[in-house]
């Protein structure tokens, strides 16, 4: 059974739980796509892990993980990642596996984003200014692209370094009169880098298939989510990958033929984090409520989360474009208290009803939603351990979540722990 675990909404949604779960019944677990900017949690006991690269399966010391060829790859963040890893007493000596057609993400690529952002001023897209858009830049242009395959060979590297920082000072002197960058600090960084994780560099593409081959079950861990995929989310208000489903098959060489069941997570109500549309938001006490209730701050910048209330034409949307199966929703917990929820169902545009979530963000924002209103459920969750036990109140909304988007809610998050999660198949 090959799984492919994606979010269903603007990121955040707790996929890393997901993943870290299912994992325990999977071999593998491939990170396929986007950056350092994602940022999956994963809370075992009392110890809590932020994780950006590593798969959320790096945390089950018998799961191979791997970090595909759609993945930019900062090597200083992973570094840190797999000391804090170290640290917490696991180790990934025999079971990280990094695609040598990774890119590479440096430290130009972090200038140049702070750079672009900076001069965007109040029109600035909110990334994270980790680097992400310019390494896929790099990546797209290929003349200036670093990959990990080039760590292997390190003395032919360092010409490449001299000539894309000659270059990347041109451009950045030139549009943002910013100091020019040293080409032999980044160098010195890069042997470093090749020194630490050349072990772990390989064609993962054969790997996975030859693991398909022989029968292991591998677990497809999406970053960010559908909503902000970079060919069918609300654009320019991206990431620069596909982070849906799609993103997929070229994102570590295995065809969605491959992959048996697509399991799509949400959260109980709607979060997004930087600009864009976000037609049920709630601007007011209640999405205070939320907010404060849930935790939602970024995992990646600390930033406050955006909250509304729960979307089914977004779901319905992401879901339909990733051939999504099943729901997995988080944070039913964080809507005890409410005295009523609310689910929109769907949108009009000057009265006329809009069949399909519509990403172009032009159309977006003239949607009015429309809503059902759902009695709230007082009781705290945290501790109930089937769905038979939630209140009724509860049972009916994830009811009216099914209904809404068309799916079946498989899984459902009570809390950020393991035990907190209630299975219904």
């Amino acid at each position: 059974m090959n799984i492919c675990v994606v979010g269903l909404q603007w990121g955040d949604e707790g996929k890393g739980k997901v993943v870290d779960i299912l994992a325990e019944k999977n071999d593998i677990v491939v990170r396929y796509g986007g950056g350092a900017n994602a940022g999956h949690t994963v809370v075992i006991g009392d110890k809590k892990f932020a994780l950006h690269l590593l798969p959320s399966g790096a945390v089950r010391p018998n799961t191979v993980c791997v970090i595909a060829n759609g993945v930019v790859v900062d090597p200083e963040v992973l570094l840190g990642e797999i000391d804090s890893l170290i640290n917490k007493g696991i180790t990934l000596d025999d079971r990280l596996l990094i695609s040598e057609n990774a890119h590479v993400v440096l430290d130009y690529h972090k200038a140049e984003d702070r750079l672009r952002e900076e001069s965007l001023g109040k029109n600035k897209i909110g990334t994270t200014v980790r680097g992400i858009g310019p390494c896929y830049s790099d990546k797209v242009g290929r003349s200036y692209a670093v990959r990990m395959a080039d760590l292997l060979n390190i003395e032919n590297l360092k010409g490449k370094i001299e000539n894309i920082v000659n270059y990347k000072n041109k451009i950045f002197g030139a549009l943002y009169n910013a100091e020019p960058m040293n080409a032999g600090e980044i160098y010195e960084k890069c042997k470093v880098y090749s020194q630490k994780l050349s072990k772990y560099v390989c064609d993962t593409t054969a790997y996975l298939h030859e693991q398909i081959e022989a029968g292991r079950n591998i677990l497809f861990e999406g970053a960010q989510g559908a909503l902000l995929d970079l060919d069918h989310g609300t654009f320019p208000f991206v990431t620069s990958s596909n982070a849906s489903s799609l993103g997929v098959g070229p994102g570590c060489g295995v065809p969605v033929q491959m992959i048996d069941n697509f399991i799509g997570v949400v959260k109980a109500y709607t979060t997004r984090v930087g600009a864009g549309p976000f037609p049920s938001e709630l601007e007011n006490e209640i999405g205070q409520y939320i907010r404060d209730k849930g935790h939602e701050y970024g995992t990646t910048t600390g930033r406050p989360r955006r909250c509304g209330w729960f979307d089914a034409m977004v779901v319905k949307y992401a879901a339909k474009i990733g051939g999504i199966n099943e729901l997995a929703m988080m944070h039913l917990d964080t809507l005890a208290g409410l005295d009523e929820v609310k689910i929109c169902t769907g949108y009009t545009i000057d009265g006329k009803e809009v069949k399909m979530f519509p990403s172009n963000i032009d159309k977006l924002a003239k949607v009015e939603c429309v809503f059902k209103t759902v009695k709230g459920f007082g009781e705290d969750l945290t501790e109930v351990d089937s769905f038979e036990k939630l209140p009724d109140q509860a049972r009916l909304y994830v009811k009216a979540v099914e209904d809404a988007v068309g799916l079946p809610v498989t899984i459902i998050g009570v809390g950020p722990s393991r035990k907190q999660t209630i299975f219904r198949k």
